[in-house]
C-alpha cells in the first residue's frame, strides 16, 4: 500500500472519529479520542489503576496531555505495571536509570514521587485505610454528575480537590496540587465531566 493510500485511510478513519459529539479536548488525535472515549471520566476503583492514573496526572503537570499519552505505555512498562509493591522497592539506582529513560518523562522529582507515593499508599493501608477508600471517601463513594454545556466552565480545580491535595500531602505524597487532584478525579470517575452534548456523557456511569 502506497503511504498516499495509507495517509487517506487515516484521514477517513479521523472524519468518521469526528463524527461523533465530544468534549471538545478530546479531538487532536486518535489517542486522544480513544481515551476519551474509552477511559476517561469511568469510574476507576482498583489500587493500582488509580496509582497509575495519579502518577500520570502528576507527569502531565507542565506539558499536554497527548504528550503523556504517547508516553503510557513507556511508563506500564518501566514501573512494572504500575504495581504498588514493586515500585514501592525502587532505589536510587532505578531512580538514576529512568531519569535517563526517553519512554517516559525524565523528571527526576517527578520520577522520585511516583516511588514516594507508592510508599505512601502501602503506609497507608498499613494503618487500615486501602487506597482505594480513601480517594472516593471526598466524592462519599459515588461519582459526582456535573453538567457543564461548555468546556469553558469546566473548574481547573475544586474545593474537594484542595480537600484532596491537602490530605494526600500531609500522608507524604507528592505532585499532588489541587488542580493535578481535580484533574485525576475527572480522569477516574469521581467527577463526570463531560459536556452535557457530549455522547459520553450519559455512558460513563453505567
Amino acid at each position: 500500500m502506497s503511504h498516499l493510500r495509507r495517509g487517506n485511510l487515516a484521514e477517513l478513519r479521523m472524519e468518521r472519529l469526528l463524527e461523533k459529539n465530544r468534549c471538545g479536548w478530546a479531538n487532536g488525535s486518535a489517542l486522544e479520542i480513544d481515551y476519551h472515549d474509552n477511559e476517561w471520566g469511568v469510574p476507576k476503583r482498583g489500587r493500582n489503576e488509580l496509582f497509575e492514573a495519579l502518577t500520570l496526572e502528576g507527569a502531565q503537570s507542565g506539558l499536554s496531555w497527548a504528550t503523556i499519552l504517547r508516553k503510557r505505555e513507556g511508563y506500564r512498562t518501566h514501573f512494572l505495571g504500575f504495581d504498588v509493591e514493586k515500585v514501592a522497592r525502587f532505589t536510587e539506582k532505578d531512580v538514576e536509570r529512568l531519569v535517563l529513560e526517553p519512554a517516559i518523562v525524565r523528571h527526576r522529582g517527578k520520577i522520585e514521587s511516583t516511588v514516594s507515593n507508592a510508599q505512601a499508599i502501602l503506609a497507608l493501608e498499613e494503618q487500615g485505610t486501602p487506597f482505594s477508600e480513601l480517594i472516593w471517601s471526598f466524592v462519599d463513594g459515588d461519582p459526582v454528575v456535573n453538567e457543564w454545556v461548555d468546556l469553558a466552565a469546566l473548574p481547573a480545580k475544586t474545593e474537594t480537590s484542595k480537600a484532596m491535595s491537602t490530605r494526600l500531602k500531609k500522608l507524604g505524597f507528592r505532585f499532588v496540587g489541587p488542580t493535578t487532584c481535580y484533574a485525576f478525579m475527572q480522569a477516574c470517575g469521581l467527577v463526570n465531566d463531560h459536556v452535557t452534548s457530549c455522547f459520553r456523557y450519559s455512558e460513563v456511569g453505567t
